[in-house]
């Protein structure tokens, strides 16, 4: 299974629903995997690339909402789909309010969940991409030396070469030297383009 293509794991104690919910989703081109509980989930689960998670809020053993809440504090990246049947709604309708992306309740039909699990891989696709930004900004700061990080903090505050060269000493071309090294490892073309990084990773 390619990290690149969006992945679903379908979290239901009911095989033949499952199933269904294979059949459907794989005429979409998107990558599955079941498991029959909560347990058998974590186990292994690794969620790497862009993905989501269609879960029964209620099942044996270890419940759907508690599963989430373990999801949770394991700081799972991936947006979580809840599936209740009438009387799980409040529940449902809590768990959203906690950070679960969304609830279908049974019976549904076919678009509904197509849309909803659009919407989740869109987001965790969203999400995965913020995340490689920020690691990329990241490598880039330490990649800079501390009188080009001074400087760099100093052009993001607006001030001009001749106030930054008073201010850290050194002479108006040391500090162009340095400004443009910087620039260079940070991998921007605009100071517009380095303060908009910066903001975006504070």
């Amino acid at each position: 299974m390619s990290a690149s293509t969006p992945q679903v794991h379908i979290v239901d104690d009911d095989e033949a629903f499952r199933d269904s919910l294979v059949f459907l989703l794989e005429s979409h081109d998107y990558a599955i995997s079941c498991h029959a509980s909560a347990e058998a989930l974590l186990e292994d689960f690794q969620p790497r690339g862009a993905g989501c998670l269609i879960v029964d809020i209620r099942m044996p053993g270890m419940s759907g909402l508690e599963l989430f809440d373990e999801l949770s504090a394991r700081h799972n990246p991936w947006p979580v789909i809840f599936i209740t049947g009438h009387g799980d709604v409040p529940m449902a309708v809590q768990a959203v309010k906690r950070g679960a992306h969304d609830f279908l309740e049974k019976p549904f039909n076919q678009q509904a969940l197509l849309n909803t699990v659009d919407s989740a891989l869109a987001l965790s696709q969203q999400q995965q991409a913020s995340s490689a930004a920020r690691d990329r900004f990241a490598e880039c700061l330490a990649s800079l030396t501390i009188r080009e990080r001074e400087v760099l903090d100093k052009v993001v505050e607006g001030k001009m070469n001749k106030v930054i060269a008073d201010e850290l000493g050194i002479s108006i071309k040391t500090v162009e030297a340095h400004r443009g090294k910087m620039m260079d490892k940070m991998k921007v073309r605009s100071i517009a383009d380095l303060v908009q990084a910066v903001m975006a990773n504070r």
